[in-house]
């Protein structure tokens, strides 16, 4: 598609951000908008103001300024770039981001079609496996030494329904998003997890990309990820200097219990800005209606980031941010810079603006520690 509008969806809704990363220009959250417009009709759609025009643009400009390798800056913070479409990786990783920062497993699972479990049930479980092992592979293989962090499936029950055969195996649920997910779903049945498993020590032992790393989503309790890490264990992929587990930061619970969540072992974590300033503020973030009271600059938000990274900083873990917040607000990146952030990790058209604004961060800290030195 050209451009994509919807009625429904907010800033961080998944069809804005699959958009983002395909780099098609997108307007969500539009209310009337398939009533208002017809089959066929031509509009022009500026992504970036919400804006919908009748007709073609009367006039195209190509005054966009290319930045070239030469004029990236480098810095201290690593930036990173958030993919799932296994076609983008060779482009994308011709560019300039240190790596991968959020690998969705949802893309490629949507492209295999079939309920895993129907493919279990049919004895087809070689099907998935090695079609996440060959779309994981591509990503590590196009990124050479740079760290890729595959974040195991945190599909909701309502998506996994649509997969083929999804009807037979998944409840249905009121509320999907606080629902039958993450970390407690590999726990209560392993089965699809363990592909998953498979598949990521294929990519590492058999073809040899030691580049791949690991990222649990969705952990309500520290009791959830030590168990989720005996799995792992059991499943033959330890922690080691080429192999770290990541676990997703999205819950306020935690926030609150990061000392304990860091304490049973991980080598970092990811804040999932868009669930978390959801969940502190109690803010669906795809319902357009209370779309103004979503706010990643909110002060309970803002003292739930630095309170993560200082902690992380504290342990030495690596603390990175994955939502969509580093893209859209420059303040707030500066922010996490200042606190001490190792990584954020954006979609691919916003990694060389990023690149530009945490140099710039990292400049006016330096400045700073000098002065007062």
């Amino acid at each position: 598609a050209a451009a994509i509008i919807t009625d429904k969806g907010g800033q961080t809704s998944h069809a804005a951000i699959v958009s983002r990363e395909l780099g098609v220009p997108a307007v969500v959250g539009a209310s009337a908008a398939t009533k208002l417009l017809s089959p066929a009709e031509i509009v022009t759609v500026n992504g970036s103001t919400g804006e919908i025009f009748s007709g073609r643009p009367s006039l195209l400009t190509s005054a966009r300024k290319r930045i070239t390798q030469e004029e990236i800056p480098l810095t201290a913070t690593k930036v990173y770039v958030n993919l799932g479409e296994p076609q983008l990786a060779s482009t994308v990783a011709q560019g300039n981001a240190d790596g991968v920062g959020l690998l969705r497993a949802e893309f490629m699972i949507a492209e295999i079609g079939i309920h895993p479990k129907k493919l279990i049930h049919d004895k087809r479980s070689e099907v998935f496996v090695n079609r996440l092992t060959e779309g994981i592979t591509q990503f590590t293989k196009s990124f050479g030494h740079r760290p890729v962090v595959y974040r195991a499936t945190d599909f909701k029950t309502n998506e996994y329904r649509h997969l083929v055969g999804g009807e037979a195996f998944e409840p249905e649920e009121s509320n999907p998003m606080l629902g039958y997910r993450g970390a407690y779903r590999y726990l209560s049945d392993e089965s699809v997890f363990a592909l998953e498993l498979q598949a990521i020590k294929n990519v590492r032992h058999k073809l040899g990309y030691r580049n791949l790393w690991l990222m649990i989503p969705f952990v309500r309790t520290v009791d959830q990820l030590v168990r989720v890490k005996r799995l792992i264990s059991a499943h033959g992929l330890a922690r080691s200097n080429s192999f770290k587990l990541w676990m997703m930061v999205e819950i306020p619970s935690n926030v609150i219990l990061l000392d304990d969540f860091i304490k049973a072992g991980i080598d970092g974590v990811s804040i999932g800005s868009n669930d978390l300033t959801m969940l502190i503020l109690g803010t669906d973030r795809d319902n357009e209606t209370v779309s103004s009271v979503y706010n990643e600059r909110d002060p309970a938000v803002l003292w739930a980031l630095e309170k993560i990274i200082t902690t992380c900083h504290r342990h030495q873990i690596t603390s990175s941010i994955c939502g969509q917040a580093p893209s859209v607000y420059s303040d707030l990146t500066e922010k996490l810079v200042q606190w001490g952030v190792t990584s954020v990790s954006v979609s691919p058209d916003a990694v060389n603006r990023t690149r530009h604004i945490v140099y710039h961060a990292e400049q006016r800290l330096l400045k700073n520690k000098l002065q007062k030195s």
